[in-house]
């Protein structure tokens, strides 16, 4: 058997998906984990720190991708970096949506679920202000113009990966562009309003 930790971990993704975080309740996350409440309380301070562990432990690295592609922003070309991080960002705010838009229906819950995400230093401004922070060091390195705004291309970066979650999720909608497909859209959509333009 997995030890309590995981336990509590996995039956917490899968109580999120189906019933919606709010619903979730820590007591029967423990239920589905087969522990007691008390339990779940020695690994995690509150049900927004488990739903934080959620999306670091058991959804698409999102965030150590920016980091890595931050400090080493030369090891492929920028739209091909672009790329990767789309494809990243459709996966992880695919495999978000449900869990985040339950928030949006108990608004009690959602107040208290930012001020706990907040303490932890996180929240949902994160994504796009890391890839902003990527695009600059491109922009530093001289790979991207110097006047590209990367706050703009970062945010519509990352709103068009929520939109695809958002249309993916609703029932009836016309079926979206393959991932591969969407990814090399943007990035090289994107990519087109960051180049630098030619010298001379």
């Amino acid at each position: 058997m997995k030890p309590a930790r995981a336990r509590i971990l996995d039956a917490a993704d899968q109580l999120m998906r189906t019933i919606g975080l709010a619903r979730a309740t820590t007591k029967e996350i423990a239920r589905e984990a087969g522990c007691s409440e008390a339990a779940l309380y020695k690994h995690f301070a509150s049900k927004e720190d488990l739903f934080l562990h959620v999306l670091q432990e058991r959804l698409p690295k999102l965030g150590p991708l920016l980091v890595e592609l931050t400090e080493e922003p030369a090891g492929h070309s920028v739209e091909e970096n672009l790329v990767t991080v789309v494809r990243q960002a459709a996966t992880f705010y695919e495999s978000t949506f449900a869990i985040g838009a339950s928030l949006f229906a108990e608004p009690a819950l959602l107040r208290r679920h930012a001020e706990g995400v907040h303490a932890l230093g996180s929240g949902p401004h994160h994504p796009i202000d890391a890839l902003s922070g990527y695009l600059r060091a491109e922009r530093e390195a001289g790979r991207i113009a110097p006047d590209a705004d990367t706050d703009a291309a970062a945010a519509l970066m990352m709103g068009a990966c929520l939109q695809r979650a958002f249309l993916k999720a609703f029932p009836g909608s016309e079926p979206v562009r393959p991932l591969d497909e969407f990814a090399r859209a943007v990035a090289r959509t994107v990519f087109a309003g960051l180049r630098p333009l030619p010298s001379g």
